[in-house]
C-alpha cells in the first residue's frame, strides 16, 4: 500500500543526496581551479629575445704606401731589437766612419731612439733623452742690438761636425743600410705604440714635413719670455720641432740637409 509520507520522505532523501553530491562536485571543481590557477599560478611568459648584438666593425689597417723590399734568403739574420746596438753601430761605422759615430752617436738603444726621434720631429717637441745623437756643443748664440735679438750667424757653426757627416753621406748607401736593418725599425715603431702601422710610411711623412720648412733669409728675430729663446714670428714658432731645428741651423745648412733628404726620399719610395 502506497504510503504518501514514506514517498515524500524518500524524495527528500534523494534530493539531499543529490544536493550533497552537487556540493561536493562544486567544491572539487573550485579546489581544482584554485590550486591550478591561484595556488600555483602559471609562470609568466619569457621576456622577448634581445635582438642580436652586431659586432663592431674592425678598423681596417691603412694600406702600405711605400713598401720596403724584403730581404733575400742570403741576407744575414738580424739580432733581436734589444740586442741590436752592436750590429747597428757597426753598420753606421761602415757607412759614416768610426770617428764620426763615436763623436756623435749615443751608443744605447740606437734603433728605438732613432724611431722615436723621427716620429717626434713633425710634432711640437722632441724628447731630449730619446735623441740618438749627442747634444750640440755650446749654447744658442744670438746678436742683440737695442731691444732686438736675432739668431747669430755664429750659431750655425755649432753644427759643423754634424754637417760634415751629412755632406759625406751618400743617400743611396744610407737607403741600402736602412733596407737591411728595416725589420728592427719596424718592430721599434710598433713597440712605440703603432701596431700594424708602417714605419717607412711615417719616415716619408717626416721627410715631407722637413722639406716644407720655410727658407728664411736674413736674421731671424727671437724673444725670450722665460728661459729659452723663441721665434718672434708666430708663424715660425708654430712650426714643428724638426722645422724649427732646421731654422736654427741656418739657411745654408738647411739647404744641404733638404737636398740629402730629397735624394733619400727618392730611394726609399721607389720600391712598389
Amino acid at each position: 500500500m502506497w504510503n504518501a509520507e514514506a514517498d515524500a520522505e524518500e524524495r527528500f532523501r534523494n534530493k539531499a543526496i543529490w544536493g550533497s553530491a552537487a556540493a561536493v562536485a562544486l567544491i572539487a571543481i573550485g579546489a581544482f581551479v584554485y590550486f591550478r590557477y591561484y595556488a600555483h599560478p602559471a609562470p609568466p611568459p619569457p621576456p622577448p629575445a634581445a635582438p642580436p648584438v652586431k659586432a663592431a666593425p674592425v678598423a681596417a689597417q691603412p694600406a702600405i704606401q711605400h713598401p720596403i723590399p724584403e730581404a733575400g734568403p742570403e741576407a744575414k739574420p738580424l739580432p733581436a731589437l734589444n740586442d741590436s746596438d752592436a750590429e747597428v753601430r757597426d753598420s753606421l761605422v761602415g757607412l759614416l766612419g768610426q770617428k764620426p759615430i763615436e763623436n756623435l752617436l749615443n751608443p744605447e738603444n740606437i734603433v728605438r731612439h732613432i724611431v722615436a726621434t723621427i716620429d717626434n720631429l713633425p710634432r711640437n717637441k722632441v724628447a731630449v733623452e730619446l735623441r740618438p745623437i749627442k747634444p750640440t756643443a755650446g749654447e744658442t748664440r744670438v746678436t742683440t742690438q737695442g731691444d732686438v735679438t736675432t739668431l747669430s750667424s755664429a750659431n750655425f757653426d755649432r753644427y759643423a761636425p754634424f754637417m760634415k757627416v751629412v755632406q759625406a753621406a751618400d743617400p743611396r748607401t744610407v737607403a741600402t743600410v736602412y733596407f737591411r736593418l728595416y725589420p728592427l725599425f719596424q718592430q721599434a715603431y710598433e713597440d712605440l705604440g703603432y701596431p700594424g702601422m708602417y714605419f717607412n710610411d711615417r719616415l716619408v711623412q717626416v721627410i715631407d714635413n722637413l722639406l716644407a720648412t720655410p727658407d728664411v733669409q736674413g736674421p731671424i728675430r727671437l724673444v725670450q719670455p722665460k728661459v729659452f729663446y723663441q721665434y718672434a714670428d708666430p708663424s715660425l714658432e708654430n712650426l714643428s720641432a724638426g722645422q724649427k731645428l732646421l731654422l736654427r741651423m741656418g739657411s745654408a745648412n738647411e739647404a744641404t740637409i733638404k737636398d740629402k733628404l730629397r735624394q733619400l726620399r727618392a730611394d726609399i719610395v721607389q720600391h712598389k
